[in-house]
């Protein structure tokens, strides 16, 4: 008799463990049931299809062949037995293995009886309980439906967007909403950085200067009390703590919340912030119902702690892990295993593209580790090359061990600095690498694609310097706070660049700023003030750090802008 396999839920995960289960084991039975219209769409495409960079949106439900993914498609292609949609899950019994479900079309229920179920329902969008939530064009952006609706207001006119969170979809159709339709955006956000619980400060500054120049209207660390609506039953208000922002349409993008109730109903173990507990093979508490996506926690293999990682890319490789240990595990070696993430993301913004792997310095330090952040800037591709951008790399290191706990990273090119953090993911995937490793990681070389020293192993070097002692460095926010109390601190700031620009702030702030290029500084070093406390800079940080080790040969102490003028000019920062 056939082994029967129920799924639940059909957008990334669901999808993907029914057909790969039926391709090792065409012998199963398998039905699908999501309570939506649509199946296996693109959900992380939304933000994309809203700013009209996707035409269509059927080109998110389509097949790189351009068929579309529906029910009919998932029967007769991948021979998947049964597919039901308009169908929801309303209890599962693991004693007797049976799910029942309701027709939401019909109200019929039935008991559909399995042998393994697959539980992949996914997350909702969290909906703030604030006064004037329920009025007309405040959506949130939870599937196709609501980014048709919001597409159609676009296309109709909006005067004033607003959007509640800082999501990756929130930032995203941000962009989208400022560099396609030209509509004034407001994006609203209770915390004082950008993605704080992924990237630095340094890196949180370069997104929030990325966003502003895009003209969208940032509203940090102010809550949101009410939605004001007109007579006729629409938004057209947003009341915080401080201010009234005009609005005539509202995203809630505040994040996502594991669709785990159902799962918990059943006696499933569940941890209550992230999802339902799952174990390396994907099965649940019990060994016959597997999870995954969006609906799980999951380890993070570097803090050894649970966490939720919301994304299309996992629910789809772990969806085919659990196809195969459905259907009885890899013909080779057996059940396949899926031990945890670093958290590898990324995301493309107005100018430039944001990407990081791993800790940042406060999850880091909160997971216990002695940690330090160093930034860097380098070109993405050799110096001689004429089309080139400055790239940022910041790497996260446990000063005792050495050892790398995770790298974000900002460049104009978003294909070149997604391939640096996708080689430090694999480290981090793999082992537990230390700065040594980092240094001599071997990347392929071509001058239009990197230097001969990449950006990459550079990181490695410039935090082996700053971890190993070799120079004292200071972060861009620290060098812009020594330079705003110049009148009582008593700094000198050295700009050890050649060239006009130093020039123009040598004379703007003739008492505090010095031009001392490196090809001049063996000469002219005296010139530096031995009264004074000293703080040098150049365009990317080499340079003054060339010039900080000659300072000090001479017995003399001073401190290093690390990233340089690049890191501060990215960042929003003028002198």
């Amino acid at each position: 008799m056939a082994k029967k396999i129920l799924i639940i839920g059909a957008v990334a995960l669901g999808t993907k463990a029914a057909t790969r289960c039926k391709r090792v084991n065409p012998d199963t039975e398998i039905t699908i049931i999501d309570q939506g219209q649509f199946i296996s769409y693109g959900g992380c495409g939304m933000p994309f299809y809203i700013s009209s960079e996707v035409d269509s949106i059927n080109e998110l439900r389509a097949t790189s062949a351009n068929v579309i993914r529906d029910p009919h498609f998932f029967t007769h292609v991948k021979d998947i037995d049964h597919v039901k949609i308009r169908t929801k899950a309303l209890e599962i019994n693991p004693q007797e293995q049976y799910v029942l479900t309701e027709n939401l079309d019909t109200g019929e229920k039935e008991k559909l009886f399995y042998d393994e179920l697959v539980l992949g329902m996914g997350s909702h969008a969290i909906v703030p309980q604030i006064k004037g939530v329920g009025l007309k064009n405040i959506t949130t952006i939870a599937g196709l439906e609501d980014a048709e609706k919001i597409r159609t207001h676009c296309e109709k006119g909006i005067r004033h967007m607003v959007i509640i969170g800082a999501s990756f979809t929130a930032i995203e159709i941000a962009v989208g909403l400022a560099d396609m339709w030209n509509i004034p955006c407001t994006l609203i956000k209770r915390s004082k950085r950008m993605l704080p619980n992924l990237v630095s400060s340094t890196v949180s500054d370069m997104i929030r200067h990325d966003l502003e120049e895009a003209g969208i209207n940032i509203v940090a660390e102010e809550d949101v009390l009410e939605f004001a609506g007109d007579d006729e039953g629409n938004v057209c208000e947003v009341v915080t703590n401080k201010q009234r922002i005009k609005a005539d349409h509202v995203i809630l993008a505040m994040g996502v919340k594991a669709n785990y109730e159902l799962a918990e109903k059943a006696g499933l173990k569940c941890d209550p912030k992230y999802g339902v507990c799952v174990n390396e093979y994907l099965q649940t508490s019990n060994s016959h119902i597997y999870a995954g996506g969006d609906l799980i926690a999951i380890k993070n293999l570097i803090s050894g702690k649970e966490m939720h990682l919301p994304m299309g890319s996992l629910a789809n490789r772990q969806g085919r892990i659990i196809g195969t240990n459905i259907a009885g595990g890899n013909p080779q070696t057996g059940l396949e295993t899926f031990p945890g993430v670093v958290g590898t993301w990324c995301m493309k913004m107005h100018k430039g593209t944001v990407a990081g792997t791993g800790l940042n310095e406060d999850m880091a330090v909160k997971a216990g580790f002695d940690a330090v952040s160093i930034n860097m800037e380098q070109l993405d591709r050799a110096h001689f090359y004429p089309e080139k951008h400055m790239m940022t790399l910041e790497v996260v290191v446990e000063k005792k061990t050495r050892r790398i706990l995770g790298m974000q990273g900002y460049c104009a090119d978003g294909t070149a600095v997604k391939a640096r953090i996708d080689a430090m993911a694999a480290m981090l995937h793999v082992c537990k690498p230390a700065l040594h490793e980092l240094s001599i990681a071997e990347v392929s070389y071509s001058p239009p694609l990197a230097s001969a020293m990449d950006v990459f192993n550079t990181a490695g070097n410039v935090a082996d310097n700053i971890v190993t002692g070799l120079g004292e460095f200071i972060k861009p926010a620290e060098f812009d706070a020594l330079f705003e109390a110049r009148d009582s601190n008593n700094y000198v700031f050295v700009d050890t660049r050649a060239g006009q620009a130093p020039l123009e702030l040598c004379k703007k702030y003739p008492e505090y700023w010095l031009n001392i290029p490196l090809e001049r500084f063996n000469e002219d070093m005296e010139k530096i003030p031995a009264d004074k406390n000293i703080a040098f800079i150049c365009n990317s940080g080499t340079r003054a750090y060339e010039c900080l080790l000659k300072f000090k040969r001479g017995g003399r102490n001073a401190v290093n802008s690390s990233g340089g003028m690049q890191a501060m000019k990215k960042r929003g920062k003028k002198y």
